[in-house]
């Protein structure tokens, strides 16, 4: 992580769950972080629990990135104050229950979960690498938290994942965009997508499937663990896609 050291790194969903854990893992370890969140006092608390000397390198901006023009004054607050951002980890997702397809009554939950899902992801992404490309910086990694109902959807009885899996689908061909137009730009800049299992977090309980708890999840820290081991690799290593699962997954 030395080449990282003081440099800024942004986590979006970062009240809970995988952005926090990220977050807290990547301060830990050197770098520069900007948390983003929509629930202020999620990221305050998270700043108090930090020792003196990483919670002078921990920022928070309340910001909905479903939101463009939050996304857009956010990012250009972190290149006014902080000089822009390096490190982008893509991790704010939602999830919403019993909106069936084939029901009426829903269309708010179906632009709500790809305002965030996808939307959020392009309007953040776009932000941070032109603000690399204005500062001439090369070296950027871009990450995204995919999942694995993003490249196959479980089966479960009595439960529909709704738009859940279309958004991450949408979100593993993104990924591969980004990569080419990356490449036509001509930069060593990353793009990873990182598609947990189940991780024990508040979407999980969010998505009220049956029998939460009694099969085997990853760890929110499993994941953070994960990023910083993604953007930690040679300059000629592009992870473009990695899965994980807890051992005993069933999905």
């Amino acid at each position: 992580m030395d080449r990282w050291s003081n440099r800024v790194a942004v986590v979006t969903g970062a009240s809970s769950g995988i952005g926090a854990a990220s977050a807290k893992d990547l301060v830990a370890k050197g770098m520069i972080v900007v948390a983003l969140a929509r629930r202020e006092n999620r990221l305050q608390e998270l700043k108090a629990q930090l020792p003196a000397d990483q919670a002078k390198r921990f920022y928070y901006r309340v910001c909905d990135v479903a939101v463009e023009q939050q996304v857009i004054d956010t990012f250009a607050w972190i290149d006014k104050e902080l000089g822009g951002a390096d490190v982008l980890v893509n991790n704010a997702g939602i999830v919403r229950s019993n909106t069936f397809l084939v029901d009426q009554g829903n269309s708010e939950a179906m632009r709500a979960i790809l305002d965030t899902n996808v939307l959020g992801v392009t309007w953040c992404t776009r932000e941070a690498f032109q603000s690399l490309q204005r500062r001439k910086i090369d070296d950027g990694h871009i990450l995204i938290v995919n999942s694995i109902t993003g490249h196959h959807v479980p089966v479960m009885q009595h439960i529909s994942l709704n738009m859940y899996p279309a958004s991450k689908f949408a979100v593993t061909a993104l990924t591969e965009v980004l990569r080419q137009e990356f490449l036509t730009k001509g930069t060593k800049t990353k793009i990873t997508s990182i598609s947990p299992g189940a991780v024990d977090t508040e979407i999980l309980n969010q998505s009220k499937l049956p029998n939460i708890g009694s099969f085997p999840m990853l760890r929110s820290e499993d994941v953070a663990d994960a990023i910083s081991y993604c953007i930690q690799t040679p300059p000629n290593v592009q992870i473009h896609e990695l899965t994980i699962k807890p051992v005993g997954e069933i999905f």
